[in-house]
């Protein structure tokens, strides 16, 4: 058994460090000595994960949670944990300060009671299956069992795990690494079984007792959702071609990504986020189920709502049908949704990842009624292709997907095998971590938004601007109210967020800033949308920062 108290000061000592070589041994020293019960769950604590990413199961602990707990625990009311938070500027440090002025030290611990990973992993696991009246009070006491027997370095890192913010710099790249350390196996090897399974406590439980050979086994999974492939800006029609010969042409729709999982009568629909929508979703599991005659089956797609002009609705109305809990009859006769599905990753127990765009079409086709699944042209000939653009257009959508029909299918990767092409200016999808309470009229309103884009090697949120324009009157109200609850310090009219929301904002143009933590800024950002769809994970890295500096025209490569 495996004590919390050891985690904490494993989380204290990668903390002070900056190389990511000695972290990564850290970790991996760490890793060898938990048991096999203990592992997959340090795998994701040290990440700032307490479930699996494709998990249904939710803390819904808020920071207004966290401080009444804190607050019972401490006796301490809860204006003076916000004035103590204000005061370390982290969470943890305040709320570790908090219980220890609130109480004695001998009153506060005791000696033979101790916590350990399983314990808290197990409260973690009760907490998440409270819901209805009385849920948030049950939460709270609950916290207040966990941070009874805390000890002081428990308590910072305790405090940020329940709010699923470590702020330890461990991102699954460095867990990738010390997994592949500690237990001897290629990391080639592990970065393709956490792609593949979506589950890094999975891949390093099987590298313990099974090796490179049970790494080999890992795949794709029934009612296990695999990160979506992704696309990237294409240079062109011209330039497409001339590097793919034949090219895949589909329409890009303007629509919402969805990962479809069929098991025998059995049907589970994921989001762009992984996120199980199937019961806000009747409409698409019932086409499916009408259209779809395999067995078992995973299949990527597009769900897209055409209004009566034929045309298709705002992206914002189908996150109306994501995020619906009641009156969803009611919202699907308002919004109905067509399936438009272009790829198959599984089929009847047999992985297609491998095999080539081509051969996944073909068996697509097979399985799946021509009316549901998206049209798809083949070919070289750069007038067609433009033609098909044109079209898409004119529809409403969004532009093209050009693919490599030689192509297999790489989860959560972003690459040249598969490009968009649309006619918008460049947009990002950064992480929200910070705001500024507004001026004049907007005085009751969050004003502006401090964006970060995200070092996936570290987990870290880097920031790279404010945006304050493309916001209108009612989104002002709105997003005010929601970021709120996220709220985790605030000093005079500056606030820092728990990062949940990701904003797509256009941009003129990425300049070099000694300002931002990025070392980067963008010149007149303007919110485009919230992107409720994606995870904060899918936000843009600091890497495609980088590449779209280095691309701008005038910019010399390497400066």
């Amino acid at each position: 058994m495996t004590f919390f108290e050891d985690f904490a000061k494993v989380c204290s000592t990668i903390e002070h460090i900056s190389g990511s070589l000695e972290i990564t041994t850290n970790v991996s020293n760490f890793l060898k000595e938990v048991s096999d019960e203990e592992l997959p769950i340090v795998t994701r604590f040290i990440m700032g994960h307490v479930f699996p990413v494709w998990s249904n199961k939710e803390l819904g602990i808020g920071p207004n949670l966290l401080y009444s707990a804190i607050s019972r625990t401490s006796s301490l009311p809860v204006k003076r944990i916000e004035e103590l938070i204000k005061e370390t500027g982290d969470v943890g440090l305040a709320l570790e300060k908090a219980i220890l002025s609130g109480k004695t030290h001998l009153s506060f611990f005791s000696i033979d009671e101790q916590l350990s990973i399983k314990e808290v992993y197990l409260r973690f696991e009760k907490i998440s299956e409270l819901s209805g009246k009385g849920s948030q009070d049950a939460k709270i006491k609950n916290l207040q069992y966990l941070f009874s027997l805390a000890r002081p370095t428990e308590i910072v890192y305790l405090s940020r795990l329940s709010i699923e913010e470590l702020r330890i710099g461990v991102g699954e790249g460095l867990v990738r690494n010390a997994i592949a350390e500690a237990f001897d196996v290629p990391s080639e090897l592990v970065e393709r079984g956490i792609l593949l399974t979506n589950d890094p406590g999975l891949v390093a439980i099987t590298a313990k007792k099974e090796g490179r050979s049970g790494l080999l086994k890992l795949g794709v999974m029934i009612n296990r959702p695999l990160r979506m492939m992704l696309a990237q800006i294409g240079p062109g029609i011209n330039e497409t071609v001339k590097e793919m010969g034949l090219v895949a042409v589909e329409w890009k729709f303007d629509g919402a990504r969805v990962q479809i999982h069929k098991n025998e009568n059995d049907i589970t629909i994921y989001s762009r986020k992984l996120e199980d929508v199937t019961s806000s979703l009747p409409d698409l599991a019932k086409s499916i189920r009408s259209n779809v005659s395999a067995k078992s089956v995973i299949l990527d797609g597009e769900a897209v709502a055409i209004g009566k002009d034929n045309r298709p609705k705002p992206f914002q109305e189908i996150l109306r049908r994501f995020r619906r809990k009641y009156d969803i009859s009611t919202t699907a006769i308002e919004i109905p949704l067509y399936l438009n599905l272009f790829d198959i990753l599984y089929l009847n127990g047999e992985s297609l990842i491998d095999i080539p765009l081509t051969g996944r079409r073909e068996k697509l086709e097979e399985v799946c009624d021509k009316s549901i699944v998206a049209k798809q042209t083949i070919t070289d000939d750069t007038a067609v292709i433009e033609r098909i653009y044109k079209e898409a257009l004119a529809a409403g959508h969004e532009g093209v997907m050009l693919k490599n029909p030689g192509s297999s299918y790489s989860p959560g990767k972003r690459g040249k095998n598969w490009l968009k092409l649309k006619p918008i200016m460049e947009t990002l999808d950064l992480v929200v971590i910070g705001g500024e309470w507004g001026e004049g009229r907007r005085t009751k309103f969050i004003g502006s938004y401090l964006l970060a884009c995200h070092d996936p090697d570290t987990e870290r949120f880097l920031p790279i601007g404010r945006v304050a324009t493309g916001i209108t009157d009612e989104q002002l109200e709105e997003l005010t109210k929601l970021f709120k609850d996220l709220i985790i310090l605030e000093n005079g009219i500056h606030m820092d967020f728990e990062p949940k929301i990701v904003f797509e904002v256009a941009f003129e143009e990425i300049q070099k800033s000694p300002n931002y933590g990025s070392g980067y800024a963008l010149r007149f950002p303007r919110l485009v949308n919230v992107r409720s769809d994606k995870s904060i994970e899918e936000a843009d890295s600091i890497e495609r920062i980088e590449q779209l500096y280095i691309g701008q025209k005038g910019i010399p490569k390497g400066k």
